[in-house]
């Protein structure tokens, strides 16, 4: 690796609210180390990229995924279901899941986020047929050299407690508990500059007990790790609540201790108005996942909204039981498209947009000193972005908006902690073949495929 490098002949976006039309940006030893227009005279580097007046911007922060679901994507039996009908029909075939597979599973989608302009993710995973598969996931992203949030998810409740999944990939409270307490020790790095942290991340108010909930909010306080959930995400969320707890998920939400400045949520689709304004008080981040939202076809967070009334908002893919890609950059067009939809054409645009793929994520993980953006001392986390010259022709004046209203934009380069992880649109994993083939293989045997 270079311990430094310059990217020229670029326009910039470093942040919201700095911008430069004809820049270089410099970074040393995986840090930001200056920026500049062309006109002025750049610093020497081991390493000089030209962006041929390419966009460069903070890389995406991936604020809800799921990613152990590629294994099955587009799964026929469930494809057009709702999302409970897509969970019950999948989670048979999760319930299979090893160490291998997710390993897999989590080396293929960190592949394809980095080639969709995503440099740091975050990924929920809940379901634990076996022991030490979130280890995987760490070994998967050490391996490529992503920034990584794990968090240990969990589920108690399974289809005998009148939960959805199978007994066999839900896990006691002691077991939960414990083992949320060795991931924190082996693995969360608080440091400035970590590649790897972790979270807690009960599944939702209706897959865990209330004592999961309660204890992991008193766990995060001790070590000073971040909390995420589904919530709001389902109408049938309220009627449940109502029934068990006697009040609304937010409510619930409240009363288990979540509602921190250390907690973030997906979807959060229907909460009322004033629930938004108590959270939204207390810190709490929520991450809206578009594309999944609209192929379910069962709601979708305002996001304007949640922003307007003082909620950071990131994006996320979600996973394959309600969406089949990895790509932050279309989530990103999504969330403009989605925002106008709901809005009006005078509402969100494309810098709305991509503040919530970079700020916005940055907030959800609590990193958003570090990443997210490109101001001096920031992460060396960008990309460079490349459209195609067919969809670009013409696209001259803004090259922001172009970013989201043409189309395809794909990652021509994209850097993490100032290594090179995708070079001229192609991922430098030179074991990437090798582990599409297992991936393969694995798909095949969970799907039950020859």
């Amino acid at each position: 690796m270079s311990s430094s490098l310059l990217v020229t002949n670029a326009a910039l976006y470093l942040d919201r609210g700095l911008e430069i039309s004809d820049g270089w940006i410099h970074l040393e030893h995986g840090r930001v180390k200056a920026y500049g227009p062309m006109n002025l005279a750049p610093p020497e580097a081991d390493r000089i990229l030209s962006a041929e007046g390419r966009l460069v911007t903070p890389g995406m922060v991936n604020s809800h995924h799921h990613m152990y679901q590629n294994l099955t994507r587009s799964y026929a039996p469930v494809v057009n279901g709702t999302l409970f009908e897509c969970l019950k029909g999948l989670y048979p075939l999760w319930a299979t899941l090893d160490e291998d597979a997710v390993y897999l599973s989590s080396y293929v989608a960190m592949t394809e986020l980095l080639l969709g302009g995503c440099t740091t993710s975050m990924d929920h995973h809940y379901v634990h047929p076996r022991a030490r598969l979130i280890d995987a996931q760490i070994r998967a992203a050490r391996d490529i050299g992503f920034r990584f949030l794990a968090t240990r998810g969990s589920m108690t409740r399974s289809v005998k407690d009148g939960g959805l999944p199978p007994d066999s990939v839900v896990q006691s409270e002691d077991v939960i508990l414990e083992d949320s307490e060795r991931l924190i020790s082996l693995y969360h790095d608080p440091s400035p500059g970590a590649l790897t942290r972790v979270a807690l991340a009960p599944c939702s108010l209706f897959s865990v007990s209330e004592t999961i909930m309660k204890e992991s909010a008193l766990m995060a306080e001790r070590h000073e790790v971040r909390l995420h959930t589904h919530l709001a995400e389902d109408p049938d969320e309220d009627v449940y609540c109502k029934e068990v707890y006697g009040c609304t998920p937010t409510e619930y939400f409240e009363r288990s201790g979540w509602a921190s400045a250390r907690s973030w949520v997906a979807h959060y689709i229907y909460p009322s108005g004033d629930e938004i304004d108590r959270l939204a008080r207390k810190g709490v981040c929520a991450a809206q996942c578009p594309c999944s939202n609209m192929m379910i076809g069962g709601g979708a967070a305002n996001a304007l909204d949640l922003r307007r009334r003082g909620m950071k908002v990131g994006l996320g893919c979600d996973g394959s039981a309600s969406t089949d890609h990895a790509s932050l950059w279309l989530e990103a067009r999504m969330a403009l498209l989605l925002g106008r939809f709901q809005n009006g054409p005078h509402s969100m645009t494309a810098r709305d947009a991509l503040d919530m793929a970079t700020r916005g994520g940055a907030a959800c993980l609590g990193w958003e000193d570090e990443i997210g953006h490109l101001r001096i001392g920031a992460c060396a986390d960008l990309v460079i972005w490349q459209l195609p010259p067919l969809s670009r022709a013409g696209a001259l004046s803004d090259p922001v908006e172009a970013l989201l209203r043409c189309a395809p934009a794909t990652a021509w380069y994209t850097i993490v902690a100032g290594r090179i992880l995708v070079s001229e649109g192609q991922p430098c994993q030179s074991d990437l073949d090798r582990v599409l083939g297992e991936h393969e293989r694995a798909a095949r045997r969970m799907q039950k495929l020859s």
